[in-house]
């Protein structure tokens, strides 16, 4: 388990690094007048890599006056980014997750943007759901960089063989479509092909249970997802995967993820998000293949989103360069670059458009999602939460213990938790 830097009286170690350090007002630069804006984020692939320095040395030639010092962190990316944040070491400028945005912007870390926003900057064009993941009231303390949602991907050749002409439209289409799809050709009990394949963590679920009405944490930030609501909402997959045994976890096929399974014909449906194209057209680029929207949940449509946003750091000495940056990269041109290759989705619509991956054959039903989908973000306790639900569902998945069961269990630990940790 990876230690975790408390943000406890964060506040208070800020309040002597922002009386100290702003004095300065736009520090300081080279001797040639330059300012340097510092920024940090993840590793990224060599192509994803090549695609931001791009963006940057284009940032770079239309604002000679700014030079952009890109910091990668290369593991524990939190840890180590809230440490330098109470050492006053953080730069100007970096990668933030919409799962970890509550916390920060609960304790005062982050600039709030909106008085930098011009009209120019035309923020209605970011999808809502993916903009609002980052919003603490009206503040703003984020712009989103890039995004992925989920969708059922499926294999077309599976779905000829079983004589379905498309993908499902409904879960309980879904649940029919496995049926047919899962094939035991030599009856050992071991399909070779499993109609879905399946993902136990809450990340993978938590989009089921508000169309149930059901919720994951109530107002106070707490775990709050064994009710009866949330039991319906998730006791088909459970069901699913226990008695009908169409369905499959990756490990159960000794395949690592969805993509792999997917891609190795042994599921012929998955949920999955962007990361997974490139995936399957570099490793399995045989598979004819399609996506669609994931199929509706008790009527509703439903996906979940995972945005990362640029947020500028309340202590930065350098914010109106910082601002220059930040607006470049969430703006039109500097974001039509960074995802002009599909390896991160765009979150303005009109880039979206002009790219083609609204209505990309593959990234299409994606690009879709984001104007309904549930951001992967739960307030400030989300670590306890998801631990206690993926280890309890998991036990449920497994028949050890009833449903119902595993989210009561599941609900009052993270409670204690999340208590003791207070």
């Amino acid at each position: 388990m990876k230690k975790r830097v408390s943000l406890l009286g964060m506040t208070a170690v800020l309040v002597g690094g922002l009386l100290a350090g702003c004095s300065g007002g736009e520090a300081s630069g080279n001797e040639e007048g330059q300012v340097e804006v510092k920024m940090s984020g993840w590793s990224a692939s060599p192509e994803e890599q090549a695609l931001l320095e791009e963006t940057i040395a284009d940032f770079e030639e239309k604002h000679p006056h700014i030079d952009v010092n890109f910091q990668t962190i290369s593991d524990q990316y939190m840890d180590v980014l809230k440490t330098r944040l109470i050492g006053g070491e953080a730069a100007d400028l970096f990668y933030l997750d919409a799962s970890e945005a509550p916390a920060l912007m609960s304790k005062g870390v982050l600039e709030p943007l909106n008085e930098y926003v011009t009209d120019d900057f035309d923020i209605n064009d970011f999808e809502d759901p993916l903009l609002n993941a980052f919003k603490q009231g009206e503040e703003i303390y984020g712009f989103p960089k890039d995004f992925s949602t989920l969708a059922l991907f499926y294999n077309k050749q599976a779905f000829e063989d079983a004589g379905l002409s498309g993908p499902p439209q409904t879960w309980e289409e879904v649940i029919e479509y496995s049926e047919k799809l899962t094939v035991d050709a030599d009856g050992d009990g071991n399909p070779e092909q499993y109609g879905l394949g399946i993902a136990k963590e809450l990340a993978r679920q938590f989009y089921k249970l508000e169309p149930y009405g059901a919720e994951l944490v109530d107002e106070n930030g707490k775990a709050s997802f064994a009710s009866e609501q949330a039991v319906d909402a998730l006791q088909p997959l459970v069901d699913q995967y226990r008695e009908d045994q169409t369905a499959a976890f990756p490990s159960d096929v000794g395949a690592g993820w969805g993509g792999e399974m997917f891609g190795q014909g042994k599921a012929a449906m998955v949920i999955e998000g962007n990361w997974a194209v490139p995936f399957i057209e570099n490793n399995f680029s045989n598979i004819d293949y399609g996506t669609s929207e994931i199929p509706t949940v008790n009527d509703q449509k439903v996906t979940a989103a995972f945005p990362v946003a640029y947020v500028m750091n309340k202590q930065s000495e350098k914010k109106e360069a910082a601002w220059e940056l930040l607006s470049y990269l969430t703006g039109k041109e500097g974001m039509k670059t960074w995802t002009s290759k599909g390896f991160a989705l765009p979150t303005r619509k009109s880039v979206a458009e002009e790219l083609g991956y609204d209505s990309d054959e593959i990234r299409g039903s994606l690009v879709k999602g984001a104007s309904y989908a549930q951001p992967w973000q739960a307030g400030e306790n989300l670590s306890i939460i998801m631990n206690n639900f993926d280890n309890q569902f998991s036990s449920a998945l497994l028949g050890e213990q009833s449903l119902d069961e595993a989210l009561q269990k599941a609900q009052e630990t993270a409670n204690k938790e999340i208590e003791a940790s207070n």
